[in-house]
């Protein structure tokens, strides 16, 4: 009797360590091997995590659109191509707002987190084919969406940029002329914008990966666009090329904003002051802008 409640006893630990070493299946598995203790490997980010893996990365990137890679034609016909165009920006401030920021509601941005760019970035929206969108800075960033973005325009002191806060350097060709150009305008603007607004969700930042959110400038709001109808918004408010055309000298027109303020019509040249603030997107998003301070 002592025997069979040995045997027993023992069968009762045995059968329920059997049954974990089963598959879902029913079949059973012969042998369990030890646990191994596994070192996890975090996902590969182009910067590092916080103590508590809590931290994604954000990259902020510059858009000149196709308008400025690779050329386009103006309202008035005027093919126009860019060897570069400089910008500099400062104080480039991606946020995390609740509620979401409209720019255009007059409403304040409130962060609940931001993080913001050190030092003024100086990029040719030109660009390359291999970088068609200038990387400003990749930063480290909490998780959540980026949902708003702001940034200076602002006079260089330095480099290529160096006195302006905008550079357009192209030809322009229409009936066989060809019309070299540099603007330089020494405006200084800053954007408010809300979220990124294209076929892509951007600003979205998760542990240990990385977002990106984009400063993009509409280009064709300057000049027109001659494959949108002629009563389109854009080209009824553009101010066209043959303004400039007109102001050229020897097939040249190298001017900064005094000097195109005094050849310009007073008409065209509030046209060109009127359209600079529309430069400033997050995709087709729009931003508020105001005078930089």
């Amino acid at each position: 009797m002592k025997k069979n409640l040995i045997i027993l006893t023992l069968l009762a630990g045995v059968v329920p360590t059997l049954l974990m070493g089963c598959e879902r299946d029913g079949t059973a598995i012969t042998s369990t091997p030890e646990p191994v203790a596994v070192e996890s490997t975090p996902p590969a980010t182009l910067g590092t995590e916080t103590a508590s893996g809590e931290t994604g990365m954000l990259q902020i990137v510059a858009n000149g659109e196709d308008f400025v890679r690779d050329g386009f034609t103006t309202k008035d016909g005027w093919k126009i191509n860019f060897n570069h165009v400089y910008v500099n920006l400062a104080e480039v401030t991606a946020y995390q707002t609740d509620p979401p920021y409209n720019p255009e509601s007059g409403s304040p941005l409130n962060p609940k987190q931001q993080v913001q760019l050190d030092g003024v970035k100086t990029v040719d929206l030109t660009a390359t084919p291999e970088n068609p969108s200038p990387v400003l800075a990749e930063v480290p960033a909490p998780p959540g969406q980026y949902n708003a973005l702001s940034w200076k325009m602002v006079k260089g002191t330095e480099g290529p940029g160096a006195g302006s806060s905008l550079i357009m350097d192209g030809t322009a060709e229409k009936d066989g002329q060809t019309i070299a150009f540099v603007l330089k305008v020494d405006r200084e603007m800053a954007f408010s914008c809300g979220e990124f607004v294209g076929d892509q969700r951007k600003g979205m930042v998760s542990p240990g990966s990385q977002g990106q959110l984009e400063a993009t400038f509409h280009f064709d709001h300057l000049f027109g666009d001659a494959g949108a109808p002629a009563d389109d918004e854009i080209n009824v408010k553009a101010l066209g090329f043959e303004p400039i055309a007109a102001i050229a000298s020897g097939d040249q027109v190298n001017m900064t904003t005094t000097e195109l303020q005094q050849a310009l019509t007073p008409a065209d040249y509030q046209t060109l002051q009127t359209l600079l603030p529309s430069l400033g997107h997050v995709g087709e998003g729009h931003c508020q802008e105001s005078a930089s301070s």
